[in-house]
């Protein structure tokens, strides 16, 4: 298919999911394969669109191609949390100090917009996902926490205190993002135990998150003396 027509497509996509039906699934997951939806656009209210579709009012929503599940069904939990856990980093980030912990939160919020796309699309749809150009979890981004992890491991760093978090606004934050992980991995194990999960990647990449934002605070506490 030539790229317009790709292109196209995926457009098409974005706007089923934004117009057709209520928006339980992520802002995120609309541009996921590159599709540019401006937020102002999302939200604007007028004759055409609006924020509220009242598709959602029974209580159900659409995964990625339009199917309808319940608002508590597993898969949406699981994304759900995964979307949280993007927020609560968002704030870890914007109240960082460190150039070493903002920029790899940035990146790492990058890479939960893809586990975000890979989640909100049923098992029977993720060849068609794929066969669209959308990206998966893959183990090399499971990797790049890993080297993070060894870097600060190689540090001198303090774990006095870690048990009660709230040294700094920031570390809080980073803690927070912590738990909040742990819960997103285990509605991602929950999932698995369904037979709803093709890729075990997802669940070993928030294990390795969760370890790696424990450490992000610890460092931060060690540098700053708190």
């Amino acid at each position: 298919m030539p790229n317009r027509g790709r292109r196209r497509k995926r457009k098409t996509i974005a706007w089923r999911v934004l117009l057709n039906h209520d928006l339980n699934l992520p802002l995120s997951l609309l541009i996921v394969a590159g599709v540019r939806i401006k937020r102002k656009i999302a939200i604007k209210i007028g004759n055409r669109m609006s924020i509220v579709t009242k598709t959602g009012d029974k209580g159900t929503t659409a995964l990625m191609y339009g199917r309808r599940v319940s608002k508590c069904h597993p898969r949406v939990e699981a994304y759900g949390c995964v979307d949280e856990l993007n927020t609560a980093l968002g704030l870890a980030r914007a109240t960082a100090e460190h150039d070493f912990v903002r920029d790899n939160l940035l990146l790492i919020q990058k890479d939960l917009v893809v586990l975000m796309g890979e989640l909100a699309t049923a098992v029977e749809d993720l060849s068609r996902y794929v066969k669209d150009g959308y990206s998966l979890v893959t183990s090399p981004m499971t990797l790049k926490l890993e080297q993070a992890i060894r870097e600060i491991e190689s540090q001198n760093i303090s774990f006095k205190g870690w048990a009660t978090p709230g040294a700094t606004v920031h570390t809080a934050a980073l803690d927070l993002a912590r738990t909040v992980c742990r819960r997103a991995e285990r509605r991602v194990c929950a999932l698995q135990g369904a037979d709803q999960l093709q890729n075990s990647e997802i669940i070993i990449y928030l294990n390795r998150l969760a370890d790696l934002l424990w450490l992000f605070a610890r460092w931060v506490e060690t540098k700053t003396g708190s």
